[in-house]
């Protein structure tokens, strides 16, 4: 039970290409915006879809296999955990941000084939 302290799994499309990142140190990180869609049908019995956007985050092989593999508008499956940080931008504001922190994805369909299911 120890491994679901904080896990996460979402399944959904990407938003932008990949952007892989390299450090001095040979670290290597990628970012991509992530979009899962839920419906409903709202008190006036209209479908209404949400859709909401994760900042995903990937080191290492993951992000290696991601920038080879994984392009804007892939449908994946990624597993991970949350992770809340801070950072100071270039007008030296405090800024605030969650992202996902990925330790395993798996490629589904391209965005065309899945909405054509």
């Amino acid at each position: 039970m120890k491994n679901l302290t904080n896990n996460v799994q979402l399944i959904g499309n990407l938003g932008n290409t990949p952007e892989l990142k390299e450090f001095e140190s040979g670290k290597k990180i990628v970012n991509f915006s992530l979009a899962t869609t839920d419906s409903y049908v709202n008190q006036q019995g209209q479908k209404i879809k949400d859709t909401q956007w994760h900042n995903i985050v990937a080191w290492g092989k993951t992000a290696e296999f991601i920038n080879n593999y994984v392009d804007k508008g892939n449908r994946v499956a990624v597993s991970g955990k949350l992770v809340h940080r801070s950072y100071t931008d270039k007008d030296s504001q405090t800024r605030y941000i969650t992202e996902i922190v990925v330790t395993e994805i798996l490629m589904l369909t391209p965005k065309a084939e899945a909405e054509a299911a």
